[in-house]
């Protein structure tokens, strides 16, 4: 059966929202789980998949983070794809107080500093 984004999977008892978040790839996906976000390469703690490989999109890239990742509750731990920090999770608040890809307030400042 195809999924669309915002869909819950059941595997038993456990809900798994699937978020669509292309931007590093077309198809990049992140999981939420009972307040857990598997960002894979779609956030890390301190950057974001890069997005100037072929199939990448800086602009989808800029509305999956601010328009689907950025509006999740601020307790939701961020467990990213990669560990390119020290820690290998942190609150989704302190994520966007601390990454400086989520700290551009428009789609045109956030390509003139990430957009490659």
């Amino acid at each position: 059966m195809a999924h669309t984004s915002d869909d819950v999977l059941q595997v038993g008892e456990i809900g798994i929202r699937l978020l669509h978040t292309p931007g590093h790839t077309p198809g990049s996906q992140c999981f939420l789980v009972d307040g857990r976000l598997v960002a894979g390469d779609t956030l890390f703690l301190q950057g974001c998949g890069r997005t100037d490989l072929p199939g990448s999109d800086p602009e989808a890239m800029y509305d999956s983070l601010v328009n689907r990742l950025a509006r999740l509750p601020d307790d939701t731990v961020v467990y990213p794809g990669h560990l390119y920090s020290t820690d290998g999770s942190a609150s989704l608040g302190e994520t966007k107080r601390k990454n400086p890809v989520l700290a551009p307030r428009s789609a045109e400042e956030w390509l003139a500093l990430f957009g490659g």
